[in-house]
């Protein structure tokens, strides 16, 4: 077997992977599940989806220290085609993985934290929680320091929950 049929595999896993949820994932999720499977290691996963995104068969989207992924119509076409060669074993490890963890992808790809530098000097930070496609709320803060721009950032990925519920016990 040459090289580059194991590769082709994990591509077509990837965008099976992708083509399965209804939200885009990470490239750590993508990689945990790789790696939780022991289907190849780390650097080989992170080929794979570097090649998939040259190609468009899946846009890459980062957002502060995170990528998120979507396969794209070029990538179900291709999915399409070549699905088959994903065996039956795989596709449904695969489906065990996603029911036992998508509460917690789908929350982490719901929430959002990017920041920036503003023209002024100081840092714009921009938190945003998605429900699908939809943004439930999003918050711009302005902030003197780039530290203090990335704990809020972080803070956000934490606490995310409490803060929406006091924005909308307050505001409604």
């Amino acid at each position: 077997m040459n090289h580059q049929e194991p590769l082709t595999l994990y591509k077509l896993i990837i965008l099976y992977v992708l083509n399965q949820v209804t939200f885009p994932l990470t490239r750590a999720q993508i990689s945990d599940l790789f790696l939780e499977k022991e289907y190849t290691g780390f650097l080989t996963v992170q080929q794979a989806m570097n090649e998939l995104t040259q190609s468009g068969l899946i846009n890459a989207k980062t957002l502060a220290n995170r990528t998120h992924l979507q396969i794209t119509p070029e990538g179900r076409d291709t999915l399409s085609y070549f699905e088959n060669r994903i065996s039956d074993p795989i596709k449904d490890e695969i489906e065990e993985y996603l029911k036992k963890n998508e509460l917690e992808m789908r929350e982490e790809s719901s929430i959002r934290s990017n920041y920036y530098r503003a023209v002024n000097g100081e840092f714009e930070t921009e938190l945003t929680a998605m429900d699908k496609d939809v943004p439930l709320v999003t918050i711009r803060l302005t902030v003197p320091t780039e530290e203090l721009a990335i704990s809020i950032c972080d803070n956000w990925q934490k606490r995310n929950r409490e803060i929406y519920q006091y924005l909308t016990t307050e505001l409604f």
